[in-house]
């Protein structure tokens, strides 16, 4: 299920423990400012998502990541998906896993932008169940010409994308 009117709730960062490891993880959770928009998508996990051992598989998570961005982007940035001007590629790509889930659950995935500059940025997904964090990662996005050459983001498209960015987010690095 997909909500077409993205929500104005704003992350920031708090840090809490991960597993049964002594360290702190952080995470990134909603917070105040009323100009930052967060995009939302839900997805139904089914059987076919899930491992020998009864939870989701963990590449489904990465195949979660493309799925929203592709939805981000189509609905609240672009609807052609600037295939006329140039590609999106994916630099590279993270995920954290904080809690197992199983088949029949509903994952809320909601999507922000990180540093975002003239010619790629940073997507955040936070992935949670019954409002419970159980993953959160990043892609770092460049945008080429279809000859693969780095290419500057439209201003109009960059604005649309500043919307979306935290203001600061130390959790990727």
């Amino acid at each position: 299920m997909l909500n077409a009117t993205p929500t104005h709730h704003p992350a920031s960062i708090l840090s809490v423990p991960s597993f049964n490891h002594s360290h702190a993880e952080q995470i990134i959770i909603p917070s105040e400012r009323a100009d930052l928009q967060t995009f939302e998508h839900s997805i139904d996990i089914y059987l076919k998502e899930s491992n020998a051992y009864g939870n989701t598989y963990f590449a489904r998570y990465f195949e979660w990541q493309g799925v929203c961005r592709e939805r981000w982007f189509h609905r609240c940035i672009s609807a052609d998906m600037l295939q006329n001007q140039g590609v999106f590629i994916t630099k590279r790509a993270h995920q954290d896993y904080m809690q197992e889930t199983f088949p029949f659950q509903t994952v809320q995935c909601e999507v922000n932008t990180y540093e975002v500059k003239s010619c790629s940025f940073c997507l955040l997904f936070r992935f949670l169940v019954d409002d419970q964090p159980v993953s959160q990662g990043y892609q770092q996005i460049v945008f080429a010409s279809h000859d693969k050459r780095i290419q500057r983001l439209p201003e109009h498209i960059l604005k649309k994308v500043r919307s979306y960015e935290l203001p600061a987010c130390d959790w990727m690095h």
